[in-house]
């Protein structure tokens, strides 16, 4: 097992970032190395800390070798039920319909019109 890594992740992404790292034998630095990401980031995204940007997740899954909607599906719901803002993002994020490239357009356009 990693040394690095915490005990149990506290999200379903971080989880499944974690379990997908270590099925392919990667440890947490060469991971973060690959995807252009500090050791420290990906640990706190695999415990749950910190959401990756769209880049973060298109570079882990590239080197984890699968699809970025994959690890989109395992994205977990908003961190505050009545913050409807960050149920649209999470809705945005989860719909496994839209490519990466369409997440990110559907974010910036989103936080455009609701930033103020």
């Amino acid at each position: 097992m990693d040394p690095d890594a915490e005990a149990t992740p506290s999200t379903p992404l971080g989880e499944y970032i974690r379990r997908q790292r270590e099925l392919q034998q990667l440890s947490m630095r060469r991971l973060a190395a690959l995807a252009g990401i500090s050791n420290p980031y990906l640990s706190q995204i695999e415990r749950g800390l910190r959401d990756p940007s769209e880049k973060v997740l298109d570079a882990l899954a590239r080197n984890l070798e699968l699809s970025a909607e994959a690890l989109q599906a395992h994205t977990g719901p908003a961190k505050d039920a009545g913050d409807d803002g960050e149920a649209v993002v999470d809705a945005i994020r989860a719909d496994p319909r839209l490519t990466a490239a369409q997440r990110r357009a559907l974010l910036e356009v989103y936080r455009s019109f609701t930033a103020g």
